[in-house]
C-alpha cells in the first residue's frame, strides 16, 4: 500500500488545504453582505419581486436590438446576477467592486438570471 505523500503530487500537498482565488472572493462577499440580512442570489427566485444585494463584477457597453445597454454583472458570494440598464451608455458612480442592491424581477437568459432595469442603491464603500 502507497502512503499518503506518494498519492499525492507536490503542487497538491501545497494546494490541498488551500483555498482558491475564487473561494476567498466568494467568502469574502458573503461576510460583506451578510449583516444586510437580504435574499441571496443563490436563493433569488425567478418572475417574483425581489430585493438582492452584490458587488459589481463586470461592467460593459452592449446594445441590445439597436438600444445602448449598460450590463452590470454583480455577485453575492452564493450566485451571480446580470443587471441590464436600457437606454443608458453610462453609469455615474457605479464601477468595479462598488456594492449595491437593486430591486426587480429576475428571468432566464439562456444561462444567466437578468434583472432589467432594476432599482438600484449604491451602498457606502468598505471602509467608510
Amino acid at each position: 500500500m502507497k502512503g499518503w505523500s506518494q498519492h499525492m503530487g507536490l503542487r497538491d500537498l501545497f494546494t490541498r488545504d488551500s483555498p482558491s482565488k475564487e473561494d476567498l472572493v466568494a467568502e469574502r462577499l458573503c461576510e460583506r453582505f451578510e449583516d444586510l440580512h437580504m435574499l441571496s442570489l443563490a436563493d433569488m427566485p425567478l418572475r417574483q419581486r425581489v430585493d438582492v444585494c452584490g458587488e459589481i463584477r463586470r461592467m460593459s457597453v452592449k446594445p441590445r436590438s439597436g438600444i445602448p445597454a449598460v450590463e452590470v454583472e454583480i455577485s453575492d458570494g452564493t450566485g451571480e446576477l446580470t443587471l441590464v440598464f436600457y437606454g443608458r451608455s453610462q453609469m455615474p458612480g457605479i464601477g468595479h467592486n462598488r456594492a449595491l442592491t437593486v430591486s426587480g424581477v429576475a428571468f432566464r437568459e439562456g444561462s444567466r438570471r437578468v434583472m432589467l432595469n432594476p432599482a438600484y442603491r449604491l451602498l457606502p464603500r468598505t471602509g467608510q
